[in-house]
This record gives C-alpha cells, sequence and structure tokens, in this order.
C-alpha cells in the first residue's frame, strides 16, 4: 500500500491516513484490507460525486482513524465508524471555493450515506461535514447536529 495509490478518482491513501495526531503521538494509522475496501467505497458513492458536483478540490478534515489513533483523540467516540473507514469529515475550508453547507445540502438531496452530521458552525453554515457510508448496504440515511452543551458534545436531530 503506497501512500500516493488513490482509493477513488479523487482522493490517495495518504490523504486518507494523514492525521497531525497520529505523527504527534506515533500511532499507526494504515488500515486493514476490509478497511480500505470501506474507504474505497464512501470515496466513490460520496466524495467524487460530491467532487464532480463542486467542480473544485475539496478536503477531508479527518478520515481513516486505527482504533490506538481514535482514542488518542479527546472526545472521539469509541464506536466511531471512522476506525472501520466508513467516514469522513469533509470541509470545504480546506480549498475554498464552495461552502460546508452547499455540501451538506448536495449529500443530503442526492446521494445514499449511512449517517450525516451538521458538525457545530451555526445555523447557517457548519464548521464540516461528517458523512459514512456502508459499502454493503443498510444506509440509514440518519442526519444529526453536532452541538455543545455546557462544554459537552450533543447530538440533536437535524432539522
Amino acid at each position: 500500500m503506497n501512500q500516493t495509490d488513490k482509493i477513488c478518482k479523487y482522493l490517495t491513501i495518504g490523504e486518507v491516513v494523514r492525521s497531525e495526531s497520529a505523527k504527534r503521538n506515533n500511532i499507526s494509522n494504515m488500515p486493514t484490507a476490509e478497511h480500505l475496501e470501506n474507504m474505497k467505497a464512501l470515496g466513490t458513492n460520496v466524495f467524487d460525486k460530491v467532487r464532480e458536483h463542486i467542480g473544485k478540490p475539496i478536503g477531508l478534515s479527518s478520515g481513516y482513524r486505527s482504533e490506538a489513533l481514535n482514542n488518542a483523540i479527546k472526545g472521539s467516540s469509541k464506536t466511531s465508524q471512522h476506525c472501520k473507514g466508513e467516514a469522513f469529515d469533509i470541509d470545504a475550508d480546506i480549498h475554498g471555493g464552495t461552502t460546508n453547507k452547499e455540501i451538506f445540502d448536495f449529500i443530503r438531496l442526492n446521494l445514499d450515506f449511512d449517517q450525516m452530521i451538521w458538525e457545530f458552525g451555526n445555523d447557517a453554515q457548519p464548521d464540516w461535514v461528517h458523512v459514512s457510508y456502508k459499502r454493503n448496504g443498510g444506509n440509514r440515511k440518519s442526519i444529526l447536529k453536532a452541538i455543545k452543551v455546557n462544554g459537552q458534545v450533543q447530538y440533536v436531530a437535524w432539522k
């Protein structure tokens, strides 16, 4: 597995496993073959379609996370789909040219997905968009909003 190998049309393995936290803490963040297949399905069925709709580069603020890396990140869920290679955090701010709301709305209205989360921000714009996809089916199309209440993250139904 080479860092420059593509998992889909617009993403390399290196982009999906990149993590400053892993580097700082000397944690391996290499996926298993199953995780890699999950990332390929997510990339092809969600990321590539968003990228082609937008027509400009978009980026990931978080992709795959090994279990060790996930445990090292404060506030990460023990059941995070990032650990299965089933979730990406897409962030328009990395390259500019679009908005996170446009990405959120395109996915919500046009694509199959398991879970999507409007991550923080405000009512007009999320800070980033968490999206997951199950390659073997059973995608729930669950939509949540992450908010902070008294310093604690809570997930509420998106309206």
